[in-house]
């Protein structure tokens, strides 16, 4: 198997590193997480379930942005340096040059994820225990965390392969919107008994990657068990979407003329 993918992915990995942007994130991360241990403390009672509703919904909010913005400008900035047409001249097919870009801000996410992981454990550690069983269900939560960001990162790579950043950034935060409610929008349209609205609102839930399947910061926060089965089927659900997704951003960049 060719090892041009991953080297890619280390490239992208190093670029984004060196990005401020992404330190400027996690200190924003870090500074919402020491208000959430203000906040607990204030709380008298509830500590642990507004550090955990807090830090899990930082970890989110930034590892979204970043998902996004830096996503949606994976293949347009190596157009506008050019990089890109030295790169697709040595051998490394275009599906690999997505795989790569790919796995790249992906290993990014998952790296400062986990640090700002860690600080909402060391925020649970300083409030004293119990730890158990919140820390388990933490790491869970920013497991499922981490699926979304995935879906999130092969639809920005998906548009910015045909379309503008500012367009693809709109695409992909408008899917992530969509997702996050398709239950309430399929349920919409059963109640209006419109059998047109009831078919789109269908298609919409099942075509829509289905975002809130992945939101456990509530469940983790008052540390309740989440499922294994849960696990799985999210894990499963979005191997299977991003999977399909980088199968048609590597078709539609593959047919793409660059010249």
């Amino acid at each position: 198997m060719s090892a041009m993918p991953a080297v890619v992915a280390i490239n992208t990995f190093r670029e984004a590193v060196r990005d401020r942007v992404l330190y400027n994130l996690i200190f924003f991360a870090f500074l919402m997480m020491g208000g959430a241990i203000l906040v607990g403390q204030i709380s008298i009672g509830i500590e642990r379930l507004v550090i955990i509703n807090l830090g899990l919904s930082a970890i989110s909010a930034f590892g979204l942005v970043m998902a996004i913005f830096i996503g949606v400008g994976l293949v347009s900035k190596e157009i506008e340096k050019r990089t890109l047409y030295s790169l697709l001249a040595k051998p490394i097919r275009r599906w690999e040059f997505i795989a790569g870009k790919f796995g790249g801000l992906l290993l990014t996410l998952v790296v400062n994820t986990a640090v700002m992981t860690l600080g909402v454990l060391l925020a649970l550690v300083y409030v004293g225990p119990p730890y158990s069983p919140y820390a388990k269900e933490v790491v869970i939560a920013v497991y499922f965390i981490l699926l979304s960001l995935a879906l999130v990162t092969a639809l920005a790579l998906f548009f910015s392969c045909f379309s503008s950043p500012m367009l693809s950034t709109l695409f992909t935060l408008g899917i992530y919107i969509t997702g996050i409610f398709s239950e309430d929008i399929r349920g919409f349209g059963e109640v209006t008994n419109n059998k047109a609205l009831v078919a789109i609102t269908r298609v919409i839930y099942y075509m829509i990657p289905n975002f809130h399947n992945f939101n456990a910061i509530a469940i983790a926060s008052h540390g309740q068990a989440i499922p294994f089965r849960t696990v799985w089927q999210n894990s499963l659900y979005a191997l299977l979407y991003v999977a399909l997704i980088l199968f048609a951003a590597s078709a539609v960049f593959s047919r793409r003329n660059l010249k």
